[in-house]
Formats: C-alpha cells, sequence, structure tokens
C-alpha cells in the first residue's frame, strides 16, 4: 500500500459552483463519446485508490490529529491489499490536506477526482462535506463523509429531510443525529431543577445552521421540553467578543447555556462569562469539548461542562480492519502518543472500517457504481457502532450512537481531566458512567 499526502493545489482556491460548472462539462463531454464515463477516469488496473480528505491546518485540524496513526493501522491490516471475491487488489490511498476550508475542499477534491483518478473518496471533516458530496454526484465517483451532523450532509445540501427527499446518486455520510444529540441535551438538563431558562449561540457554519435550526434544531427540542430559549444568534468564526451575549443570558437569568463553537472562540466564551461572573447551573457547549486539550485550556473551569459523546473507549463495539475493541483502540492510542484519547479518534476509525468494508464487499471493486452500490448495502460492525445503509430510514446517511458526557477533574489521575456518559436517553446501549452534576466553573 502506498501512502501519498498532497496539499492543496497551486492557485487559487476555486468555489463549489466551479467545481459543479467543470462537472458538468466533463460529464456532457463524456456522454458524447464512445468511452463509458467510468473507463474515462479510471484506467483498468490491480490497485485501488482511495481519496482521503482531513485537515492538517485550521480550526478542524483537531478532528485530524490521529489520521497518520489510524492510517498506518489500516496499512498494517490490511497489508496494503483489498480482497474482494476473490481476488486482491493494490491499495493506494491519496491523502488531501482541505486546511478546514470549505474552497479548498473543493480544490483538493477536484485533484482526487480529476487528477489522481481515485476509485472512492473519504471526507473526513465538516469543511469537505459540502465540496466533495456535490462532485461525487457529478462526476461519479463514489464518496463516504464523516465527522458532522447528517443533517449538515442533506440540509447543507439544499435538500430537506422528508417524503420529498430521495438521497444522492453516488455521495454517502455516517453521523449522529442533531435530533438525537439534543434530545439527549435536554434529558441531561432534566437531571437537575432549573428555571428552564436556555441562553443560545452557535458559530456561524453548517452544522451551527443545524444545531439552531427552528424545526429541527435546538429550539424545537428545548419547546419539547419545555425550556424557554433566550437566543444569541449565530457567530463568525473570526468573532472574539461575546460580552453582549453573556450579559443577554445574565439578565435573562438563564440558569442554562448552550452553544457550538471552535475550541479558541469556547476559551474566549468561557472567560467572558467568568469575567462577568455569569455561572449557569448546566453549560453546554458543542464541537470545541470534544477535545482534552480544549478543556485544559479552560484552566479549572472546565469542570462540570456538559457536552455531545459520540465516541468513547467504552463504546461496545469493534473495529472492522483492526479487530480491536473500543477499550483495545484507545490504550494502544494513549500508548503510542501519549495522548488522551478523543472523540474523533475512533469516529475517524469508523469512517476507514466502512470504507474498507465496502471495497471488501464490492462486486468489482475498480468499478464506481459497483461501489456505489457496495455502500448502499453496507451494513457492517464498525469502532463507532454499526454502520447500516442497507436499513436506513434517511436515504444515503447512517446514523451513529448519541450520548451526552460531562468533563470532571480527576484527582491524581493520568490526565486532569476525563469525560463520563451522563446520559444515553437515545442510545440505551451505551452505559451510563457517572450522575449529573451542577457547572462548577
Amino acid at each position: 500500500m502506498t501512502d501519498r499526502m498532497d496539499g492543496a493545489a497551486s492557485g487559487r482556491a476555486i468555489s463549489r459552483r466551479t467545481v459543479l460548472r467543470a462537472g458538468s462539462a466533463l460529464g456532457a463531454a463524456a456522454a458524447t463519446s464512445a468511452v463509458p464515463l467510468v473507463n474515462v477516469w479510471g484506467a483498468a488496473s490491480n490497485t485501488i485508490k482511495l481519496g482521503y480528505i482531513g485537515a492538517k491546518s485550521g480550526w478542524l485540524a483537531n478532528f485530524n490529529v490521529p489520521d497518520p496513526w489510524i492510517i498506518a493501522k489500516v496499512n498494517k491490516a490490511t497489508g496494503g491489499v483489498i480482497k474482494s471475491h476473490g481476488r486482491n487488489y493494490a491499495l493506494e490511498i491519496v491523502v488531501k490536506d482541505n486546511q478546514s476550508d470549505n474552497n479548498v475542499s473543493a480544490t483538493v477534491a477536484n485533484e482526487l477526482v480529476l487528477r489522481d483518478r481515485c476509485d472512492f473518496i473519504l471526507a473526513n471533516n465538516g469543511a469537505a462535506i459540502l465540496a466533495v458530496g456535490p462532485l461525487a454526484d457529478a462526476r461519479g465517483v463514489p464518496a463516504l463523509s464523516s465527522m458532522a451532523p447528517w443533517q449538515a450532509f442533506v440540509i447543507g445540501r439544499g435538500a430537506m429531510p422528508g417524503p420529498n427527499y430521495k438521497g444522492f446518486p453516488f455521495s454517502f455520510h455516517i453521523g449522529f443525529g442533531v435530533e438525537d444529540m439534543l434530545a439527549d441535551y435536554v434529558a441531561t438538563w432534566d437531571q437537575l431543577p432549573t428555571n428552564k431558562i436556555v441562553g443560545s449561540l452557535w458559530q456561524d457554519d453548517p452544522a451551527g445552521r443545524a444545531f439552531g435550526n427552528e424545526h429541527i434544531g435546538l429550539p424545537a427540542a428545548a419547546a419539547r421540553g419545555g425550556y424557554k430559549i433566550v437566543s444569541g444568534g449565530y457567530f463568525q468564526m473570526t468573532t472574539n467578543d461575546f460580552s453582549n451575549q453573556v450579559t443577554k443570558f445574565k439578565d435573562a437569568n438563564a440558569d442554562i447555556a448552550v452553544g457550538y463553537s471552535s475550541p479558541e472562540q469556547m476559551v474566549v466564551i468561557v472567560n467572558q462569562m467568568a469575567q462577568q461572573k455569569y455561572r449557569p447551573k448546566i453549560l453546554t457547549i458543542a464541537g470545541a469539548p470534544l477535545f482534552p486539550a480544549s478543556i485544559e485550556a479552560l484552566g479549572d473551569h472546565g469542570d462540570g461542562l456538559t457536552t455531545e459523546v459520540w465516541w468513547t473507549p467504552d463504546w461496545p463495539y469493534h473495529s472492522h480492519v483492526t479487530g480491536q475493541s473500543a477499550r483495545e483502540f484507545a490504550t494502544e492510542w494513549e500508548h503510542d502518543s501519549g495522548k488522551q484519547w478523543t472523540q474523533p479518534l475512533g469516529y475517524t476509525m469508523g469512517l476507514w472500517d466502512a470504507g474498507i468494508a465496502a471495497l471488501q464487499s464490492a462486486s468489482d471493486p475498480k468499478d464506481k457504481k459497483a461501489i456505489r452500490d457496495a455502500v448502499k448495502a453496507l451494513d457492517v460492525e464498525t469502532l463507532t457502532g454499526r454502520v447500516d445503509f442497507k436499513n436506513t430510514r434517511i436515504p444515503n446517511v447512517s446514523k451513529t450512537p448519541m450520548t451526552t458526557g460531562q468533563w470532571n477533574l480527576t484527582k491524581g489521575g493520568r490526565f486532569k481531566y476525563e469525560l463520563l456518559v451522563v446520559t444515553n436517553k437515545t442510545s440505551p446501549d451505551i452505559p451510563v458512567q457517572a450522575k449529573l452534576k451542577p457547572y462548577a466553573g
């Protein structure tokens, strides 16, 4: 197996419209040719090219820190070979850095399709979804994405869940549901007595828009639970002053504060809350608290902070590729890296589990339609949970388990904080590890 790590193409990043326009033009050219579209992109050979998009820089880079280690494990476990229906195929992995940017994602996705002629693409962060999915559909290249809620994959591309939503031709997504995440949030809040007033603020990106959506986001879930929202609105990634929102929540006497942000902005938000002496009984933040380093950056202000939990070493699943349990996988990571496990560690391995399983089950892993059909029929255990596109109720989406957890200061442990599951309403197979305590920040 070869593993190439490429950056973005030189020159100006292109927009999604440019990508789709180029895809449409090339598709039209292929349609007037005697050569089938699939053969234009990939010459027949015994080598499968698997493209992978992650972030080595920018605010999403924390999500992809384990990538080199995980790819090395995939290399070792497969021996660089995909075994499918009695035949062996060499596996070449082409890795691209999207720099946490939507336009760069479009550039590198274009490279994987048109220059590298990849047979299959894995996209592993939120910035890549809106670029890779439409291009994959336009070019007829199967793509599988993860590391974002399924609503970002569907709604972010202009579709709306419901009877009229039929899915996409070649793009698929593995992700948790905002509906499950928010139901678990409300179930968590119900564990402590509060006045049920909630201050909310969201980063302005596809995931943040999904969280704040009035129909399927927090406002709807909170209303069903009898909670009142005090909206702090959406904010840009460059925002560094949240004093107005904090004042609004404090004046409303909000016992609960909830939001979604980058790790850097979470530090600013929490510090400004402390400066204004606003300490809600419950502080719930999505996204940034996934990482121990982000919580440690808060000092002691992270004690009692709650967040979504979509993977821990206690997840009761095994990797399709390595055969390891979640605990075995996390322990090996901590031994090799010297770093505490993170949720993206297991989630990323789950994406690779599903991608490799699809190639192994494809009737012809060098045929893009066959790979697409293999993904559609996929029903396999991964380190993240069961990936099941065959029986899904949401076309092209496989939902993963969701819980809520709380960061607590440890007493003399190896690491400063530990993340423990406190609510499993939507995923009862995941064990609850602790009772919720008030935010101590």
